[in-house]
């Protein structure tokens, strides 16, 4: 009968590490500083963006980034929004409110104002939206719980600037194919 207690010492023993091990070890969730619970990733801030959610910062080594590229289309009526992403995933749709380290959606914003949330690499921004004259394309980087991802208590974002012309019209020209009211 001694077996029996060697396969009871066993298995406490093995009860023991699996439970030591998860109990112990770090993590690298951050308290936040209002004392809830503890952030999943980064540490979020007071700071807030204009839409009034909340800065979660990363350190520099860590932080992703995004480049934008803003061409007209060759029909004229559009603009082709292209990003580069380095350190960062877009992710899908449905994807849980949670912050994951590198991953998030890209919001578009024309002049400050908010346009779209992305999820693709590329977007048209119609030519609608884009009035005579210079404007600011910027995308910021968000994770999926609605925080803006920042380095030093500044969003993650790049700008790409934009300027609208139109022709100059002659006097004589029609403007519109004719007919009356």
């Amino acid at each position: 009968m001694s077996w029996t207690r060697g396969v009871t010492a066993a298995l406490a023993v093995c009860v023991l590490v699996l439970a030591g091990s998860v109990g112990c070890g770090t993590s690298d969730a951050e308290e936040r500083g209002d004392g809830g619970a503890p952030a999943p990733v980064g540490r979020v801030l007071e700071d807030r963006d204009e839409e009034g959610r909340p800065y979660r910062q990363v350190d520099e080594e860590h932080a992703p980034e995004v480049g934008i590229e803003v061409q007209r289309e060759p029909a004229g009526d559009g603009w082709r929004v292209r990003l580069t992403l380095r350190g960062f995933r877009l992710s899908p749709a449905g994807t849980p409110g949670k912050a994951v380290a590198g991953r998030g959606t890209v919001r578009l914003f024309l002049d400050g104002r908010f346009v779209t949330e992305l999820r693709d690499l590329e977007h048209r921004l119609p030519g609608r939206l884009v009035a005579r004259g210079t404007h600011h394309v910027t995308a910021r980087l968000y994770a999926d719980d609605g925080t803006v991802w920042a380095v030093n208590g500044e969003p993650v974002e790049n700008t790409a600037d934009i300027t609208v012309s139109e022709p100059e019209v002659s006097p004589g020209a029609a403007s519109g194919g004719g007919g009356g009211d």
